[in-house]
């Protein structure tokens, strides 16, 4: 249930950078979602349909990049990414690793259709 905050959140901040590019209308939304991100894809694009309604950004599309987790070893510098299930290095064997990659979530970029000058909205 909170991908609709989330999607409230993604509309937000899309509204407000189409607003200040003079947008007619958002057409495509790039969102960056990393593989221990525990949002759904699925989710994020049914509740898009309805906050989105009536708003400029209505009938944009989303485009959803998956990040793979990576982790690096503390123990022997390397940087892996996780297979299917937390584990240790598969260098090393070591256990003290922290992740660098795969938590993100963000807009990477909008794309917008520009007011036409000197037609009245």
């Amino acid at each position: 249930m909170h991908e609709l905050s989330v999607t409230e959140n993604i509309l937000s901040i899309a509204l407000e950078h189409a607003t200040q590019a003079e947008a007619a209308r958002v057409t495509v939304i790039h969102l960056v979602i990393g593989q221990l991100s525990s949002i759904v894809d699925d989710s994020v694009q049914f509740y898009w349909d309805m906050v989105a309604e009536s708003t400029i950004c209505e009938g944009a599309k989303l485009h959803f990049s998956r990040v793979a987790a990576m982790f690096h070893c503390e123990d022997c510098a390397s940087d892996f990414n996780m297979d299917s299930r937390l584990s240790e290095c598969p260098y090393c064997g070591g256990i003290h690793t922290r992740l660098i990659a795969g938590d993100e979530f963000y807009i990477d970029s909008i794309e917008i259709e520009k007011k036409e000058v000197g037609v009245k909205q």
